[in-house]
């Protein structure tokens, strides 16, 4: 597991600390407009996911799936600099939006989360008839990155993309839980500790507002959403019991996308670092956990979906480079 000679990863000066690199884009790095077309794809179950097409709309144009991570969107810098970079290639991408994470709260009691690939499935499947003649690709980041895996472990074979990367996976999810409460990594779990919680308070008062009386019901059967601090905290009282676990350790053990990584049988390229914050290095895949079709590139630094270098005056972007360049090399 180590990364490719031909595309070594070295941050930019300035910008070594695992913890810059986390923090680049969500706070300094400005993101392009994009001209995007959303579509509101109607879930089995009632509920929807907001698609935001990008790029040329040609039948048989390349198409790549982009799945964000945790408190993300399809506005993630991440998701538009990588649709920005498919698109100067001539190919097409259309960003997901996990449930709720499109600006409008969803219509169900239940969340996203990172074992949500029965949504993916859904998404794919719509994405494949839409498209049929396109060779489809997917990339997920973080949270995104373990749903691909999971549902690629799950599919096996019957896999309907051409290829898949996944960047910055959470591959245990119990043991992110227990990494995010460590060192400087607390201040990314108070971080995600409100955004999830203002998550779930939106819902509610969405709720309210439309008189959703059963959704409602299912909210306040919570109990009180005070003193959660953890994801142990949140994920047992809330991500558990919305979602049809029977506690945070079910959940982690069904979710977690190391369990299913020997059944995935499409060619996937996994980009890591091994100074990501939120993940123990005992928590990787061994290479004998991996197919042949996967390539594991393990980076001595790059932080969670960080990857920053070339300067602070003029920073470049590493997996807008590397990924459509691995994906273009699987068409």
């Amino acid at each position: 597991m180590s990364p490719s000679p031909s595309s070594p990863f070295k941050p930019a000066l300035g910008l070594g600390n695992p913890h810059m690199q986390t923090l680049w884009g969500p706070l300094w790095r400005k993101s392009a407009a994009l001209s995007r077309l959303r579509e509101r794809l109607w879930l089995t179950d009632g509920d929807f996911l907001d698609l935001d097409w990008h790029g040329p709309h040609e039948t048989s144009t390349p198409l790549v799936l982009v799945l964000h991570g945790l408190t993300g969107s399809s506005s993630s810098p991440y998701v538009i600099g990588l649709q920005q970079a498919l698109a100067g290639r001539g190919w097409a991408s259309v960003a997901l939006n996990w449930r709720g994470c499109s600006g409008e709260p969803n219509l169900l009691a239940r969340s996203y989360h990172s074992g949500a690939s029965e949504d993916l499935a859904e998404a794919i499947d719509h994405i494949r008839a839409s498209r049929p003649q396109a060779p489809l690709y997917a990339v997920g980041y973080s949270l995104g990155g373990n749903v691909l895996l999971k549902h690629l472990g799950e599919v096996g074979s019957a896999s309907q993309l051409e290829a898949a990367v996944a960047v910055s996976v959470p591959f245990r999810l119990d043991h992110c839980a227990d990494r995010i409460g460590l060192g400087f990594s607390k201040v990314y779990q108070a971080h995600f500790m409100r955004a999830m919680l203002a998550y779930v308070k939106d819902k509610q008062r969405h709720f309210r507002h439309h008189d959703h009386q059963e959704g409602l019901a299912a909210l306040e059967r919570l109990g009180s959403l005070e003193n959660l601090r953890t994801f142990w905290d949140f994920d047992g009282r809330v991500t558990a019991p919305l979602n049809g676990f029977v506690d945070a350790k079910d959940y982690y053990r069904r979710a977690s996308s190391r369990y299913f990584l020997g059944e995935n049988r499409t060619p996937t390229l996994i980009i890591h670092s091994s100074d990501d914050p939120f993940v123990f290095s005992h928590s990787l895949p061994s290479t004998n956990e991996l197919p042949p079709q996967t390539t594991f590139e393990l980076h001595a630094r790059g932080g969670h979906v960080g990857f920053v270098d070339g300067s602070l005056r003029n920073p470049g972007y590493y997996l807008e480079r590397r990924i459509p360049q691995w994906l273009a090399g699987n068409l």
